[in-house]
């Protein structure tokens, strides 16, 4: 194989286009802002958002790869952190308790999605947008039903406060960060090496197709949402021990910004096509571009126009490399 066609097979990877967004990225904010954001304090504080947002924009991710679409998780959020809350929180109970209903009430919700989109067929937009607004009413009628307050105090110790809702490394870094890290792994390992990961693939291509070929796609969808809520949960549980309190509202921001982390990370909107090494990338490439912007000396009534320019550079420069080598074909008699 000689170096055009290995370049060209680079190329061709999801995360390839990621990367190149997420060099751009560094390069621009390098150039702009001096290389502060990547001095510790700098890189705590754009880790800590993309941890946040990659344990959730990595299972959503993987239903847009099969073809599906979660945004009923900008409710689970804040309803993680209520459920664990009142549960430890007003009612004084076991924080272990409070983590163990929080992540089943995930479970719940997700087997829910998945129940209704297989058996419905109604889209999984519409169905997670109803279920969006469901749990959104359920957080703030019960909490409100049960503390008569939209927010709740969480004193948490010990070895869960350590686990979920700590700063590491001197205080900078949330203990978020190793879980991600961790998560991350995991689904690589999950969609990459076994045999999931292709009956994921499958299903985003052709779900008929891959039904005729024996692939359950039914128990794979509820699964895939089934990890999509619940990941939402954990991270709004993990914001309530380590911010000692939980909101009714919030959340809403982490369904386009995963949406966008995702597309940014090469994943096709049309299902199919991805990896979580770029969907990685493409948090990155956001939280940086979310937190980059206050290391320059730019107008900050313009820092939406800016993130929205630079984002929509790094999709563009996405596709732009994957149309690339997909057209790309080694010339006849090359070795």
């Amino acid at each position: 194989m000689n170096s055009n066609s290995a370049l060209g097979g680079l190329l061709r990877r999801p995360e390839a286009g990621a990367f190149l967004g997420l060099i751009a990225v560094l390069a621009f904010f390098g150039v702009f802002g001096g290389l502060t954001f990547l001095q510790p304090a700098g890189m705590a504080s754009w880790m800590n958002v993309a941890a946040n947002l990659g344990v959730i924009a990595i299972p959503v991710g993987l239903l847009m790869i099969a073809g599906e679409l979660d945004i009923s998780v900008g409710a689970m959020v804040p309803f993680g952190a209520m459920t664990v809350a009142v549960i430890s929180g007003h009612y004084g109970m076991s924080i272990w308790l409070g983590i163990a209903v929080t992540l089943s009430f995930g479970v719940l919700i997700g087997l829910l999605n998945g129940y209704l989109v297989i058996k419905t067929a109604v889209p999984s937009l519409i169905v997670t947008l109803g279920s969006l607004f469901a749990v959104q009413g359920i957080v703030l009628g019960l909490t409100v039903l049960i503390t008569k307050s939209t927010s709740v105090a969480l004193k948490v110790e010990g070895p869960a406060k350590a686990l979920f809702g700590d700063f590491v490394f001197g205080g900078q870094v949330q203990a978020m960060v190793l879980w991600w890290l961790v998560i991350a792994v995991g689904y690589i390992y999950f969609v990459h090496f076994s045999r999931y990961g292709n009956w994921i693939f499958a299903m985003g291509g052709d779900k008929v197709s891959a039904r005729n070929a024996g692939i359950p796609t039914e128990r794979m969808t509820i699964i895939l949402f089934v990890l999509s809520s619940t990941s939402a949960a954990f991270v709004g549980m993990c914001q309530a021990m380590l911010y000692n309190s939980a909101q009714v509202a919030g959340g809403q921001s982490f369904i386009f910004n995963a949406i966008i982390s995702v597309v940014v990370g090469g994943v096709l909107l049309t299902g199919g096509f991805g990896s979580i090494i770029g969907i990685f990338f493409g948090t990155i490439t956001f939280a940086i571009v979310n937190q980059g912007i206050y290391y320059t000396n730019f107008d900050r009534n313009w820092s939406s126009l800016i993130i929205g320019v630079l984002l929509l550079v790094a999709v563009l420069m996405n596709n732009t490399f994957r149309k690339m080598a997909l057209s790309y074909a080694p010339k006849k008699g090359a070795k």
